[in-house]
């Protein structure tokens, strides 16, 4: 009879699960789901591509500049592309739904391209860093960073090295 006593108060108390797929459901806080990349923040220094687990970030070159591709079936969601990344350029979003019929599953993907820009001294195409970096780094932007960062590392670093051959320049 202890049975038939659950089995009528379980009845009245409907049920204690998540009515999802059909219904409404909770994201736990800090939950890592679909990757949201942001080109205008990212150097292209490929350490995301580097540390990935799941091998699902790949750089390709590309007339336009470094074209950056994220497949999701092959993340595993661990979060060391966030983690590595210094000008957060990466970050694992709380949106977990993913599900995708099979004929899909190349089309998950992310997709962003980190621009080249000419340099101001020379013409060379290079990555200049972005102002998430030089926040992030030199605590700001000044006059002088900004002059910098327009120029190729070779420029840059002649530009450097002359203004601390010059006393009272600066830098």
């Amino acid at each position: 009879m202890n049975f038939i006593r659950i089995l009528f108060r379980n009845l009245l108390k409907g049920p204690s699960t998540d009515p999802f797929p059909f219904g409404e459901t909770f994201t736990p806080k800090g939950l890592r789901g679909r990757i949201a990349f942001d080109e205008s923040k990212c150097s292209g220094c490929r350490m995301c591509e580097h540390v990935c687990a799941g091998g699902a970030i790949r750089f390709n070159e590309s007339p336009g500049g470094l074209q950056f591709t994220l497949w999701h079936n092959s993340c595993t969601f661990c979060g060391l592309c966030e983690h590595y990344c210094i000008p957060r350029a990466i970050h694992l979003t709380e949106d977990w739904h993913l599900a995708h019929k099979q004929e899909d599953k190349y089309r998950m993907i992310e997709q962003g391209t980190v621009a080249y820009l000419a340099c101001a001294s020379c013409g060379e195409r290079f990555i200049p860093p972005s102002d998430a970096l030089l926040e992030k780094v030199y605590g700001g932007n000044s006059a002088a960073l900004t002059e910098l960062s327009r120029l190729c590392p070779d420029c840059r670093r002649g530009l450097s090295a002359s203004r601390l051959n010059t006393p009272g320049a600066g830098l």
